[in-house]
């Protein structure tokens, strides 16, 4: 089996930069764990250019928020057991959507659904300070 750690290298070496990993318990024993990637080389289905997964989940191991742009997939949200596209804006929007996400699961409330957005786009004057 790969750690995260050894994923993490395989992809800094083929494709992508490790550019942050954080994880944060919170004292109810809920774990909220973020790691990005910037790739080398934007594709179509990751045209802003980031690997990503955010993931939040219960005390008891349960899944309840997740963020992610696995292959084949594209850009999507796990909410509460609902799967649903994420339109990408750039970094500081994706933490901001997940931590809010986090703060309303976590008062017992059900994020909303977000409306459908066609195109994916980046503001790069956003991005500069998560590029290695």
């Amino acid at each position: 089996m790969v750690s995260h750690g050894d994923a993490a290298r395989l992809i800094s070496r083929s494709s992508a930069t490790f550019v942050l990993r954080t994880r944060f318990g919170y004292a109810d024993g809920a774990i909220r764990d973020m790691v990005l990637w910037k790739l080398l080389r934007l594709t179509p289905e990751r045209p802003h250019g980031f690997k990503y997964r955010l993931h939040y989940r219960s005390a008891d191991g349960r899944a309840v928020v997740r963020y992610d742009n696995e292959t084949g997939k594209g850009d999507h949200r796990h909410v509460s057991g609902r799967e649903e596209r994420y339109h990408f804006r750039n970094v500081e929007v994706l933490v901001d959507d997940f931590l809010r996400d986090i703060e309303q699961a976590r008062r017992g409330q059900t994020p909303p659904l977000f409306p459908l957005l066609n195109s994916a786009h980046t503001e790069p004057e956003l991005l500069s300070e998560f590029c290695l």
